[in-house]
């Protein structure tokens, strides 16, 4: 028989960094696992809603827009291309790179991963009460600024930003 688990030491359960990596790994499952169970992953809902909120854009500004690696935004293009879900067309004022448009087919597959990820968000954010999930939300934000400013645009910055993948895995 193995011995009755003991609970993880008080000292653990009171530092902030060791709860939020353990609330990160839940909702990082919860996401995945629904946008999976239609054969998507977590890049290509955050392609898709950066095509949607900002318009068509070439693979390095997707790359800023999203904090995706440029040497995995190809990857996702490609899949989200071979679903038309977007479309690749050569920028008119410079050849050497393609601009990336969302499809109506992308449209719709949003409106599909937006429901999916607002579930696991629902079923993360269960225990608290409206008010504490905006507050969590509100917290949550000025930690992430404060240690990761939002892309600079190009209009403010000469030199592009070098960001981590948003979720540091394969996508």
């Amino acid at each position: 028989m193995s011995p009755t688990p003991q609970p993880t030491p008080a000292r653990l359960r009171a530092i902030p960094s060791r709860l939020l990596a353990g609330a990160a790994v839940v909702a990082d499952r919860l996401v995945s696992e629904r946008l999976a169970a239609e054969g998507a992953r977590k890049w290509h809902f955050a392609v898709l809603v950066a095509l949607a909120e900002a318009g068509a854009a070439s693979q390095a500004e997707l790359s800023r827009r999203t904090g995706i690696y440029r040497s995995d935004m190809v990857a996702v293009l490609n899949e989200l291309a071979a679903a038309e879900c977007i479309r690749r067309e050569p920028d008119p004022s410079d050849g050497r790179r393609n601009v990336i448009t969302l499809t109506p087919t992308g449209r719709r597959r949003l409106e599909r991963l937006d429901t999916l990820v607002s579930d696991a968000q629902r079923e993360l954010l269960a225990p608290l009460t409206p008010v504490q999930q905006d507050e969590l939300t509100r917290l949550l934000t000025v930690l992430t600024e404060h240690h990761h400013p939002p892309h600079p645009s190009p209009s403010t910055c000469a030199v592009p930003s070098l960001a981590p993948t948003v979720d540091g895995s394969s996508g």
